[in-house]
C-alpha cells in the first residue's frame, strides 16, 4: 500500500488527504441536523467533486510543463474553464436531482480551498509516509562586485 502512495505526486496526495480529512470533520457536524441522509449525500458528493478537480488540476499542470511559454498559458486556461464547467454542471445536477443537499455539496466542494489552507498539517502526514523531503541545493549565483 505504501508503494502505491508514494507513486501518487506528494502535493496532489496532501491536497487529497486534507480534502478527506475536512469531509470527515464536516460529517462530524451532519450528525446534528434534521435530514442527515441528505446532507450527508450532499457532502460527500461535494467532497468527491473536490477530489476530481484536484486530480485534474495537477493533471493539467503536469502536462502544461512540458509545453511551451504561450501553448502552457492557453492549456491551462482551457483546462481551468473545463474544472470549472465541471464543477457548475455537477452542482446544477445535485440541486435538481433532489435527493442531495445542494448546500452540503457546495461545503464539499469548498474542501479543496480549505485542504490548501491546511497545507502545514498534511504536510506532516505526508512527511510520515514519504519521509523528510529532499530539496536540491540552492543555486547560488555569484555577487557582482561594484566599481568603486
Amino acid at each position: 500500500m505504501k508503494e502505491r502512495i508514494t507513486r501518487i505526486n506528494r502535493t496532489l496526495f496532501e491536497l487529497e488527504t486534507g480534502i478527506l480529512i475536512y469531509g470527515v470533520v464536516c460529517q462530524i457536524f451532519v450528525f446534528l441536523v434534521k435530514d442527515k441522509e441528505s446532507y450527508s449525500l450532499g457532502l460527500w458528493m461535494g467532497v468527491l467533486i473536490a477530489a476530481l478537480s484536484a486530480f485534474h488540476m495537477w493533471w493539467s499542470l503536469d502536462r502544461a510543463l512540458d509545453l511551451g511559454e504561450r501553448q502552457a498559458v492557453k492549456t491551462m486556461s482551457a483546462h481551468n474553464v473545463l474544472r470549472y464547467v465541471f464543477i457548475v454542471v455537477a452542482f446544477a445536477l445535485i440541486a435538481m436531482g433532489g435527493i442531495a443537499n445542494p448546500l452540503a455539496a457546495f461545503l464539499g466542494i469548498m474542501g479543496l480551498k480549505v485542504s490548501a489552507y491546511m497545507h502545514f498539517f498534511t504536510q506532516k502526514i505526508s512527511t510520515k509516509i514519504y519521509g523528510e523531503e529532499i530539496l536540491p541545493p540552492l543555486i547560488e549565483e555569484p555577487v557582482e562586485e561594484q566599481e568603486m
